[in-house]
């Protein structure tokens, strides 16, 4: 079992390391008639790309996309999409130091402990270098997205920077793409910049929390008990390298919450039941509401850092570690595009599948 696909319908299947010539994904079930090109699929890899700011490794990727089948004169066939992304600024040398000791913090032990063999050149699939291919796989999922549910909506943000958050009261959609943070608070974003300064010249780094929002959800995607909606997007943005916690809606915040204050009130609407608010999420019962989904996910500090670490090596010696090379200083800032593109492959996979069982046929109400 490789356990490199995702997906029921919509499958994904990743494949390649952080140091090989190229990294990319097949993706299955994709329906046919979609308009689809190379350019449809770009400007979210360019979101992901290193190198672009001081704040994330200097690793130089053009990380350019090349549609390899599945697509005939700009429409999907409905077979198998290749998509490749070459690797084109390694420094496989950076990491010669390490490969006889284990990075802490790293999947470099457990890889080990695992298969008896790893490629210590960045980490090898364990890479947060693999994420490219999902976001790529994830523009496709956002095209046929836009082709089937008019007004879907889907962005991503950090509301979380090591212990400092974001002002909601100052939220601002428009201010993220305004900063390289991807932040919706410009005050925030300001004072993230010297925070992460400081941490990136103590040759150390820093954790971070993002949160993806998905708008125009079809109520009735999901399933109860084993086909929960919610479920697969945890498992889908655990999955990202660095993830060390997901919550929907209120998340965690909801154990301090009274059942006055948690239940989201409806009332009838013009359209239909309105909720008044929305501590779910978006989804309840595993099945989503029609509000939007709401996901959050934290990603832990880059383990690769400039500060001496204590470790052992293969040879079962004690030694200290200095992780050189290039890193993020917080690799949850290119982990935005990541959750956006894990949270429209997980919508479309289970637009698909209730399509399949109900035909899209929903209960009426009034």
């Amino acid at each position: 079992m490789s356990l490199n696909t995702f997906g029921h319908l919509f499958r994904v299947t990743t494949w390649g390391e952080s140091h090989g010539p190229a990294l990319g994904a097949t993706v299955d079930g994709c329906p046919p008639g979609v308009s689809l090109c190379e350019e449809d699929i770009q400007p979210w890899l360019d979101k992901r790309r290193p190198g672009q700011n001081r704040f994330t490794t200097q690793r130089q990727e053009p990380d350019q996309v090349r549609i390899l089948s599945g697509v005939y004169q700009g429409v999907t066939t409905g077979t198998p999409i290749q998509l490749m992304i070459e690797n084109t600024d390694q420094r496989s040398k950076d990491y010669g130091d390490i490969a006889q000791s284990f990075r802490p913090g790293h999947a470099d032990i457990t890889y080990h402990l695992k298969y008896g063999v790893r490629d210590p050149r960045g980490g090898g699939r364990s890479s947060a270098r693999e994420t490219a291919a999902r976001v790529a796989a994830g523009g496709v999922a956002r095209a046929v997205l836009t082709h089937l549910v008019p007004g879907f909506w889907l962005t991503g943000y950090m509301v979380q920077i090591g212990p400092h958050g974001i002002d909601r009261g100052r939220m601002d959609i428009a201010q993220i793409a305004e900063n390289p943070f991807w932040c919706p608070d410009p005050v925030a974003a300001t004072e993230w910049a010297g925070y992460l300064d400081g941490i990136r010249k103590a040759g150390s780094s820093v954790g971070a929390v993002i949160e993806v929002v998905a708008e125009g959800v079809p109520p009735g995607l999901g399933a109860p008990i084993y086909g929960k909606l919610d479920a697969d997007l945890c498992a889908a943005m655990m999955s990202i390298n660095a993830v060390k916690a997901v919550e929907i809606g209120a998340g965690m915040a909801a154990a301090t919450l009274t059942g006055v204050d948690n239940a989201d009130e409806i009332r009838m609407g013009s359209d239909g039941p309105e909720f008044l608010s929305n501590h779910a999420g978006g989804i309840l019962g595993g099945i989503s509401t029609g509000q939007p989904v709401i996901v959050r996910f934290a990603v832990k500090p880059t383990s690769s850092i400039l500060t001496p670490r204590r470790t052992v090596t293969v040879t079962g010696e004690d030694s200290d570690l200095i992780t050189k090379g290039r890193h993020d200083p917080c690799v949850g800032i290119r982990a935005v595009p990541v959750g956006e593109a894990m949270m429209a492959c997980v919508i479309l996979d289970h637009l698909l599948l209730d399509r399949g069982q109900t035909g899209g046929q929903r209960g009426l109400i009034g």
